[in-house]
């Protein structure tokens, strides 16, 4: 960043002197002013709940434009990443700054595939889960296990332990999220095959069984593909930040990634592509197709309590690059698995269908966003919708893991601590027991 011509005059009503505050430019983006100096010179915060207009950061990942629908990892469009990249290719950039060549790129695939297995004992560590426990719950659980098994990657200040488990998280995401779903279904667990792609071999250890061999459809493979290259990383969100403050205490990473795995189970954040699939099964329950105006209807009704979900979104505000990209992918998935007659997906195309032609939506620009696409994906391709957070998880592991490097190469970063504004009772003694 570097200094802007201008600066900041922060002055009071009640006669104290005013402050000057540097502002600063990036490359892109709003200015940032500095207020780093702010406590010191005037012993006062600022108040930002939800840090909504507070960087908190420098980084030079991901940049989201939510005014012109636009975003960019290191400065590539995702609309030419999902078309010209595979999710090895993006992960090479996420990481490294750079896009692979073909040598960099078989030399880095190869290196993911071979760590690919995890630690035998983990199927005893999953025996003491219930089989009907959330998959995100034992998500958790295992990705911060991974830390008992690895201890020559554990150190958060070490370039090399850093550089081995960002390989290991990567390659044995995929494998966790397989074996959470295999033992919630009482099946038994299938050992990746180096020969199968990144998404190939996820589909295999999800619904291949050791009776037969398993086929990979080259379509589902490349839709897969396409979520997890939608879904690597998107700037400084919920989970992002989480996995940025629980690494600035310097914590291993496999415990930082545990804790973004956590903060992204929440339905505000990666549980949006569930809640949509779980809103279009209430209607369909409710009578699917012939019901959609009655659910119309109350959306619209603001004292109905009733939620379009999977539609609009905080940051984008005219539309969101990934939902078109996602919307095609949908369209292949369905005439693929012959779906389109389905009743759920129908109902689907006829929720989409309305939301972009009613005046209504079309005003507040509630449009279909990549939850509601990617939610109906994964749901034909036969991924439950429990999981369907652990698959968001899977993807966003490797833009969590370059957040987390660049945090820790960043000379100006400190251990997280947010300040307060304290509403609670004064400084007050404590009276006896017999007197309160």
């Amino acid at each position: 960043m570097k200094l802007a011509d201008n600066k900041a005059t922060l002055s009071f009503s009640n006669g104290s002197p005013g402050v000057e505050l540097p502002v600063y430019q990036g490359n892109m983006g709003p200015d940032v002013i500095d207020i780093r100096k702010l406590y010191a010179q005037t012993g006062m915060f600022t108040y930002d709940p939800g840090f909504l207009s507070t960087a908190a950061t420098q980084s030079a990942i991901t940049y989201i434009d939510g005014d012109k629908g636009e975003l960019l990892y290191r400065g590539y469009p995702i609309e030419q990443l999902a078309l010209h990249c595979d999710f090895m290719e993006t992960c090479h950039l996420l990481l490294y700054a750079d896009l692979p060549t073909a040598s960099q790129k078989e030399q880095f695939s190869k290196l993911v595939t071979n760590h690919t297995m995890v630690n035998e004992q983990m199927q005893f560590f999953l025996r003491g889960f219930r089989r009907d426990a959330h998959p995100m719950a034992v998500l958790t659980g295992l990705v911060g296990a991974l830390s008992s098994f690895y201890h020559d990657s554990t150190d958060i200040n070490n370039p090399q332990h850093r550089e081995i488990s960002a390989i290991r998280l990567i390659a044995k995401m995929p494998t966790l999220v397989a074996m959470a779903y295999k033992y919630s279904m009482g099946q038994p667990y299938m050992y990746p095959q180096n020969r199968l792609s990144y998404a190939g071999n996820f589909l295999h250890m999800m619904f291949g069984t050791p009776c037969e061999p398993y086929q990979v459809s080259p379509v589902l493979e490349h839709a897969l593909d396409r979520i997890f290259i939608l879904h690597a990383d998107h700037e400084q969100n919920a989970s992002t930040s989480t996995v940025r403050l629980c690494g600035s205490s310097g914590t291993n990473p496999f415990a930082a990634i545990a804790a973004g795995v956590a903060c992204l189970w929440g339905p505000a954040h990666g549980g949006a592509n569930e809640a949509a699939l779980n809103m279009l099964h209430d209607i369909q329950a409710q009578g699917g197709v012939e019901k959609i105006g009655e659910f119309i209807r109350q959306v619209k009704d603001k004292n109905s309590g009733v939620k379009l979900m999977g539609f609009g979104h905080r940051v984008y505000k005219n539309y969101d690059p990934r939902a078109k990209l996602m919307q095609e992918t949908c369209n292949q998935v369905l005439a693929e698995l012959g779906l389109e007659k389905d009743p759920l997906f129908k109902l689907a195309k006829a929720l989409e269908k309305i939301a972009l032609e009613d005046d209504y939506f079309v005003q507040r620009k509630l449009y279909p966003n990549v939850d509601f696409y990617s939610g109906i994906v994964q749901r034909a391709i036969g991924i439950p919708v429990k999981l369907f957070t652990g698959v968001f998880a899977l993807a966003r592991t490797v833009g969590w893991i370059a957040q987390l490097n660049e945090m820790i190469g960043d000379p100006e970063y400190k251990i997280g601590r947010p300040r307060q504004l304290f509403t609670g009772a004064e400084r007050r003694d404590v009276p006896p027991l017999d007197q309160r």
